[in-house]
């Protein structure tokens, strides 16, 4: 349906061909959610910085006969292409961040790992986002629930497609810098999933910061989410 794949666009008042946008992308296992659950981020960057344009997106959502993948990143490649091709017009660069939670985070990493064919992500933040479906705690679960959103992706995939869709597999030393907050005790996303992209990316030297909120799950509130927006805040003033 063409009402998936709507944005809204928040420019700055004082923006020139110079001013970078960042690209929020909601979470829902890629068969649910919509763009308005990133509005409390939108606010906070709105109000936060003043030069930063904010592009708060929705995606075609996955179902039985469409797959989350390549459907989603190709409507994050259309969305980057147009507002390339429009931005004089809006008055922004082509240099661009991504923020995504769970499935956003994931198709974030993704994009910005494997289809920024123009080096124009300056950078990319995970909160609990899937990193590697090729993960023995994801091929080896007893979870129900997760298994029927791994299973989106196709009854029993090859290790090379599994590979094609996990950032973890995609991270090259030209990738952008990454800030990755998780939950000690999220039943969706193992500690791993963390950390060993953390890992990946400081064998190949990528900008990175990590957190991992011990008691935390799927998401969380209250100090540590003040704590969360503290750090994607200065990564953001410092990589944007």
């Amino acid at each position: 349906m063409q009402s998936d794949k709507k944005f809204d666009i928040y420019l700055p008042a004082n923006r020139t061909l110079a001013t970078k946008t960042v690209i929020l992308i909601h979470g829902g296992g890629w068969t649910s959610g919509s763009k308005a659950d990133m509005n409390a981020f939108k606010l906070l960057i709105t109000q936060q910085f003043s030069d930063i344009a904010v592009v708060n997106m929705n995606y075609r959502l996955a179902n039985a006969n469409n797959k989350p993948y390549p459907m989603q990143i190709e409507d994050i490649t259309n969305l980057v292409a147009f507002l390339r091709e429009n931005k004089t017009k809006y008055s922004i660069s082509e240099d661009i961040g991504f923020i995504g939670i769970s499935a956003g985070a994931h198709l974030s990493l993704l994009w910005s790992y494997a289809f920024d064919t123009n080096n124009k992500v300056d950078m990319v933040c995970s909160i609990v986002g899937p990193t590697n479906l090729t993960d023995p705690e994801y091929l080896n679960n007893t979870n129900p629930e997760l298994q029927n959103l791994l299973d989106l992706f196709g009854i029993d995939p090859t290790t090379e497609f599994l590979e094609e869709v996990s950032p973890f597999h995609q991270v090259t030393a030209t990738a952008p810098p990454t800030i990755l907050f998780y939950g000690g005790k999220d039943p969706l996303i193992p500690i791993s999933q963390g950390t060993d992209l953390r890992d990946k990316l400081q064998s190949v030297n990528v900008t990175h910061e990590f957190t991992l909120y011990d008691n935390a799950g799927h998401g969380w509130t209250g100090l540590e989410l003040l704590d969360t927006w503290s750090k994607l805040n200065i990564f953001m003033e410092t990589h944007l």
